[in-house]
């Protein structure tokens, strides 16, 4: 059986950074013992981001950087994930484009999820994509409120252009509870922080570490790079001490940056640091989540022409700062706005046209003529191309990693809009073809005609009644710093 490892690897930060300053100076009346911890900033998704939409991104990013077989298994592990009962990775792969033979699978139920699910990759053979997403919401006021961040992470394994081996793992299943929340419930409940330190993580880390390093047959001076995700830098270290390794081999938490992102950090800090390691390097990951999931890596020549399509150092670097704490609020559904009498529509979904075109919406799909060669989306029966007018002849032509370009932009502040204004126009692509749609992830003013876009997969809009939301294709920035 040839040996599967890790072949591309990335994450996916929602632009928008919420300052944890404003958020204590909000709610400093109610705990004016939050603004200790009002330093640096904590990812938020906008009200048309969810975890798939997250998960979608990162997984982008990820299978831009395959060299080798497709994925034939893929899994979605969240703990917010939007639907109950709907297969959130089946929705995942469309927009990914993975085709109807993928194995999908969704798990939760546990912040370790996300990295059993990579144990579980590891331990197949077939090439797999793990997805990890969570939008976490915290109570107003509440410590969680300023340590949670919204983010997501993408893992392919297979045996092609490995870049990061597996030498061991070793998991620990303990119903150790630090935090919970029952079903149905809106937010976590967490335990008392110096309880989960002192009778958590420092006794189930190190043993959990211990037995890692043990069935391996690797010692503490070997290793380069240790990720406790979650887990205060003063407890970390105390771990790393208990178990003789180093403390210069802790690798940041990304707290400042973006805050603990639950699911998907292990992986989203694993993505940080194969961004930065060279051949060689071996790499701990101990997830503290009822009980511990432990992986120890080792990365191979491969690593070292490897660059990442969306590095977490440039999404970090290329954040916008918010400090409005009521928008903030707003944007997590926290407080209800009035939308006016236009927001009363019914916002039924009809399934069975959706059904119909689901190739289309979710997956981005639209047509090429085989006789002219003419792009148009959406696809129909006949080619657009006045010279052509050819029926019967498109083929299905993907749009979703295109290149287009702003032709015309309306910012309409009467229109409906969770994030005002509503933006939308014509957006051309470079090798033809024109539709109209939103943007996102601008604000007002930036705009302009000309300026290169790319598509991510948003939220459309929600159906309250039914408790259903539609998912739909925006133009954002074509890079980072696009918009800045």
């Amino acid at each position: 059986m040839p040996e599967t490892g890790i072949t591309s690897i990335a994450g996916y930060l929602p632009r928008t950074r919420m300052s944890r300053s404003a958020i204590a100076a909000a709610v400093k009346w109610a705990n004016p013992a939050l603004a200790a911890m009002g330093k640096g900033h904590r990812t938020t998704c906008k009200p048309d981001e969810d975890s798939i939409t997250m998960a979608v991104e990162a997984g982008r990013y990820c299978l831009a950087g395959i060299e080798g077989d497709e994925p034939r298994v893929l899994q979605f592990a969240s703990t917010t994930a939007p639907f109950a009962d709907r297969g959130n990775a089946v929705l995942a792969g469309e927009a990914l484009g993975l085709g109807t033979e993928i194995r999908s699978q969704d798990l939760g139920g546990s912040l370790g999820c996300g990295l059993a699910a990579l144990i579980n990759a590891l331990e197949q053979d077939a090439p797999t994509l793990t997805l990890a997403a969570d939008r976490r919401a915290a109570k107003p006021a509440s410590a969680s409120e300023l340590r949670y961040g919204h983010g997501a992470a993408a893992i392919a394994t297979g045996s092609d252009g490995i870049i990061a081996r597996c030498l061991a793992s070793v998991t620990l299943s303990e119903d150790f509870i630090d935090h919970y929340r029952s079903n149905g419930a809106e937010f976590d409940y967490p335990a008392e922080d110096r309880w989960i330190r002192d009778e958590g993580q420092l006794q189930q880390l190190p043993e959990a570490i211990g037995q890692l390093l043990a069935k391996s047959g690797r010692d503490a001076a070997s290793i380069d790079t240790v990720i406790l995700p979650g887990v205060p830098a003063a407890a970390a270290n105390t771990v790393l001490k208990q178990c003789k390794i180093p403390d210069d081999r802790l690798l940041d938490g990304l707290n400042a940056g973006c805050g603990y992102t639950g699911t998907a950090h292990p992986l989203l800090m694993l993505a940080s640091a194969l961004e930065e390691a060279g051949p060689g390097e071996v790499i701990l990951v101990a997830n503290f989540a009822q009980g511990v999931q432990s992986l120890l890596l080792e990365t191979t020549d491969a690593i070292a022409g490897r660059v990442a399509a969306q590095s977490i150092a440039d999404q970090l670097a290329s954040g916008r700062e918010d400090v409005d704490y009521m928008r903030f609020l707003s944007f997590n559904d926290q407080v209800e706005v009035d939308w006016g009498i236009r927001a009363e529509r019914d916002n039924r979904t009809s399934l069975s046209a959706f059904n119909r075109h689901r190739k289309t919406v979710t997956g981005f799909v639209g047509g090429k003529c085989t006789v002219c060669g003419t792009p148009q989306f959406p696809k129909g029966p006949a080619c657009v191309n006045p010279n052509c007018r050819s029926f019967g002849t498109l083929e299905d032509e993907p749009f979703r990693d295109k290149i287009g370009r702003i032709k015309s932009f309306t910012e309409d502040w009467l229109a409906i809009s969770a994030n005002p204004p509503l933006m939308y126009g014509n957006v051309g692509f470079e090798d033809g073809g024109v539709i109209m749609m939103e943007f996102t992830d601008f604000e007002p003013g930036e705009l302009k005609v000309g300026m290169p876009v790319r598509f991510v997969l948003r939220i459309k809009d929600k159906d309250p009644k039914r408790e259903f939301r539609r998912y739909f294709w925006k133009a954002a920035p074509a890079n980072m710093s696009e918009a800045d």
